[in-house]
């Protein structure tokens, strides 16, 4: 195709894509009460010495904050129509063979990632309780409801992602890119970097979130491990 014919069906894409995230957008806006109520809940069941609130600070506070839930809500919603879209974007460049892995990565990456979400949803009561535990005796802790959603969303999210990222190394190696040996070798590396992106995810002053966050992935780490190995040696096999 000439590249005017790429542009214009890039344009059709996204097109697509955004007005799905639209449709998605405005269903999240109707959701946005039940969200704001289950997001909060954790507040509610804080043990310790002081209390904790949601605060809204600016008259149009509340409305930004629908307003951004909303919009994660739309592309969660849309998710499988812009990931179509961008697939039927690439799979006309891609030989069978990268079609089939790409199948693969997709419907591996899916699973994963809900896992992943659904695991951040699960620590952050725990999350809540220890930070607002360090707050003194007969205290409250004001949070704004900006800076709290904030945190819920770069924690749930960012676990999320995190809980997609070994299945690169499997992709990697499935493309002859990156080697099981490698893979294995690099594993002080892979520490560090899971260590360092947990500590990002989580609040600084609480190593226990940092650790239930560190853990998993370290077992994802190990099992992207044990399958290119695998896949290593049924490669070597065939090649003889």
């Amino acid at each position: 195709m000439p590249l005017l014919s790429h542009l214009s069906e890039l344009r059709r894409r996204l097109m697509i894509a955004a007005g799905a995230i639209l449709i998605g957008g405005v269903a999240g806006f109707l959701l946005s009460d039940m969200v704001i109520a289950a997001a909060a809940e954790p507040l509610s069941h804080v043990h310790g010495p002081s209390v904790a609130t949601l605060n809204f600070t600016r008259l149009g506070e509340a409305f930004d904050l629908r307003f951004k839930i909303a919009l994660t809500l739309g592309i969660i919603f849309a998710a499988p129509v812009w990931i179509w879209q961008v697939w039927a974007f690439l799979v006309p460049g891609l030989t069978s063979r990268e079609r089939r892995i790409g199948i693969a990565f997709v419907c591996a990456a899916v699973p994963l990632f809900l896992g992943g979400v659904t695991f951040g949803w699960m620590i952050v009561p725990q999350v809540v309780n220890l930070l607002a535990g360090f707050a003194p005796a007969a205290s409250t802790t004001m949070l704004t409801a900006g800076q709290y959603f904030d945190f819920l969303l770069k924690l749930i999210v960012g676990i999320g992602i995190s809980f997609v990222s070994p299945l690169a190394l499997v992709a990697l190696n499935a493309v002859g890119v990156l080697s099981a040996r490698t893979i294995i070798r690099g594993w002080r590396v892979a520490l560090v970097v899971i260590i360092f992106f947990s500590a990002i995810v989580t609040p600084a002053s609480d190593v226990m979130s940092m650790l239930l966050v560190a853990l998993p992935l370290c077992v994802l780490y190990l099992g992207a491990a044990v399958w290119t190995s695998m896949h290593d040696r049924r490669k070597a096999r065939r090649a003889l």
